[in-house]
């Protein structure tokens, strides 16, 4: 899964996409660009650039990779591992409709913004679930995209 960072004259932002509508699983749901490893990927670097390729159309050679961040365990099982990347100006994308509904920015100061993250929890199959959300603007940030930028976020700033 790739975090990529966009140097803006503004501010850094952060890339995310809404998940099309008509997926199994998360759909319409705000998400960072990713998916499953295939077998001849070789590293988590690799699987997050393929998949961003795949789903957004960002080219590679925009993409700098510069760190791991820490594997995410979702609720249902799923481990995830943050590829932490720079994503250079100048980029065209072109989402792949089967998987994505939009690509989106959002300023990396509103995601590393402690007040912004909102402990919210639902019941689910039988128990009280807690999780973050992010509202910005007409986005919905939520589950595990707010989870890993909650966990950076902690890591960065909350001590």
């Amino acid at each position: 899964m790739l975090i990529g960072v966009v140097p803006r004259p503004e501010g850094p932002t952060v890339l995310l996409t809404q998940r099309a509508a008509t997926l199994r699983s998360h759909s319409a749901q705000v998400a960072f660009p990713g998916g499953r490893v295939d077998a001849v990927d070789g590293s988590p670097v690799v699987t997050a650039l393929r998949e961003a390729e795949e789903e957004i159309g960002l080219k590679p050679g925009f993409v700098e990779p510069i760190a791991r961040l820490p594997d995410y365990r979702t609720m249902t099982g799923f481990s995830i591992t943050p590829v932490l990347a720079v994503v250079k100006p100048g980029f065209a994308l072109t989402p792949n409709p089967d998987e994505v509904e939009h690509v989106f920015e959002v300023p990396l100061s509103f995601l590393m913004n402690g007040e912004n993250h909102v402990l919210d929890s639902r019941i689910w199959e039988g128990g009280e679930r807690f999780f973050y959300r992010m509202p910005y603007e007409n986005w919905n940030i939520w589950g595990v995209t707010a989870g890993i930028l909650h966990t950076a976020w902690e890591r960065l700033y909350a001590w």
